[in-house]
């Protein structure tokens, strides 16, 4: 399968003749379209995903961390949930119907293949114990909603149907505010599992014909055990009881971390992954076909992720909070400055490994006060899943992107259109400009030129220079 590039060598975001009441302006694309291999090309990156059936609606599940280190996370996160569901409202129509749930990575001491939870480890905030919250969905007591998640859907008069008293905001906040006294060993990739495999505590949550969105907010990596053995006692094989455990066993580095031995090793490490081998966790390749295997069209799943940055990746000796000896520990990979002072993130290697397995997935920092930047671009992400065609990055100039249709495994390449909608080089795609309905800086949006129907599953995807 061949792919098309197109270069438009005279384009330009100085955009005249866009008078009257116009609110769109074709940006003339002219050049020829010149083959190329249909692997991805790394300096392209997808900027538009769109179906060309719309579906509105749109299933949120955030997971967001409750150990000891997330309290400012999470104000973080509830103050800037505004942006989120202002570019959300952006969207023609207004904001999709979703339903908005949240649960938390803590599974206790459950691990994935184990039929039963392993013993407790500690007492107070961070320890673990039994089965945790067990995905379930998580409203901490709020009296601001009726059910176990928010549901806000538009009726064919124009009106919504809520089930939430307030503002989206204020009813998300609330049930985002699930403490900081959960369990040290986050599992965020099983929870998520958990949550959508049938559980019936979340019944009615996930709908079959509505698209999802798994948003997954937390300071540390993955920790998805497969057997209860990760949390046990058995400190000359695993080392101290503490969630390095985690990094130990279920990373693995190229450089510097090739072994579990030379994981545990002090010093940087590179080129790091998931160790998908690991007699500890659970592979990160055996949780995707669940994940796409929750809608009929896999391109309806989309993972967004605020993590630590998932490099640097070092080893350090620190010492624990109670005092004694340095031990190894996973070192921080950045660092901002809280409400209460300087608060860290870790690298989140399996789950930024995770959520690019996703034909869409986004991935960004939750080192930060301010989280409006990289919420605003989840939602232009989430945007796409329901159909909108604006693109969700700006774009380097002259355009420089490449096309296609897809209809299940099959792709065809779209060539630029010559002349707008009198074309005769049909089906053939445009960029527009619409400030009325895109919000990036560049306000460009994508469209296809047809002379039949596409297929109703069709997918149509632009790969761009930044």
């Amino acid at each position: 399968m061949r792919l098309f590039m197109f270069t438009c060598m005279a384009c330009t975001l100085a955009l005249t003749g866009c008078g009257g009441d116009d609110d769109c302006c074709v940006v003339p694309i002219d050049a020829p379209t010149v083959p190329i291999d249909s692997e991805p090309d790394p300096a392209y990156e997808e900027v538009a995903r769109v179906p060309v059936v719309i579906n509105r609606d749109l299933d949120l599940l955030f997971v967001i961390d409750d150990s000891p280190s997330m309290l400012d996370k999470q104000t973080n996160l509830k103050n800037s949930f505004p942006a989120f569901i202002n570019e959300l409202n952006t969207l023609e129509g207004g904001l999709p119907n979703v339903h908005i749930g949240v649960v938390t990575p803590d599974l206790g001491t459950k691990a994935a293949l184990d039929a039963v939870a392993g013993p407790g480890i500690g007492s107070g905030p961070g320890s673990c114990s039994g089965n945790g919250k067990s995905g379930n969905l998580q409203t901490n007591g709020s009296t601001l909603l009726t059910g176990v998640f928010i549901s806000d859907t538009k009726n064919t008069d124009g009106t919504r149907t809520t089930n939430y008293t307030g503002s989206l905001a204020s009813a998300f906040a609330a049930i985002a505010s699930v403490g900081a006294s959960g369990c040290g060993f986050e599992q965020q990739i099983e929870a998520a599992k958990r949550a959508l495999n049938n559980n019936p505590a979340n019944a009615g949550f996930m709908r079959p014909n509505a698209s999802l969105g798994i948003v997954f907010v937390t300071d540390e990596d993955d920790c998805s055990a497969s057997h209860t053995t990760l949390f046990g006692s058995d400190t000359t094989t695993l080392g101290p009881l503490q969630s390095f455990r985690c990094t130990r066993f279920g990373v693995q580095c190229t450089v510097g971390g090739n072994t579990t031995d030379d994981m545990n090793t002090v010093g940087p490490k590179d080129q790091c992954h998931s160790n998908e081998t690991s007699a500890y966790l659970m592979p990160i390749a055996g949780y995707v076909p669940f994940f796409q295997g929750l809608k009929t069209d896999p391109t309806n799943v989309l993972v967004a992720a605020l993590i630590g940055s998932s490099t640097p990746v070092a080893v350090e000796l620190r010492t624990p909070p109670g005092g004694g000896t340095p031990l190894s520990a996973l070192a921080h990979s950045c660092t901002y400055n809280g409400a209460n002072g300087a608060e860290v993130g870790d690298p989140g290697v399996r789950i930024e490994q995770f959520a690019k397995q996703f034909a869409r997935n986004t991935v960004a920092s939750v080192c930060s006060q301010d989280l409006s930047a990289p919420l605003v671009d989840f939602a232009r992400h989430m945007r796409g899943l329901v159909g909108d065609t604006c693109l969700t990055k700006a774009i380097a100039t002259p355009f420089d992107c490449m096309v296609h249709e897809e209809v299940g495994a099959a792709q065809t390449a779209l060539p630029a259109c010559n002349g707008g909608a009198s074309s005769t080089n049909k089906p053939c795609y445009e960029l527009i400009t619409d400030p009325a309905s895109c919000s990036t800086t560049q306000h460009l949006k994508l469209v296809v030129q047809r002379n039949a129907a596409p297929a109703p599953t069709a997918v149509v995807v632009a790969r761009c220079r930044l």
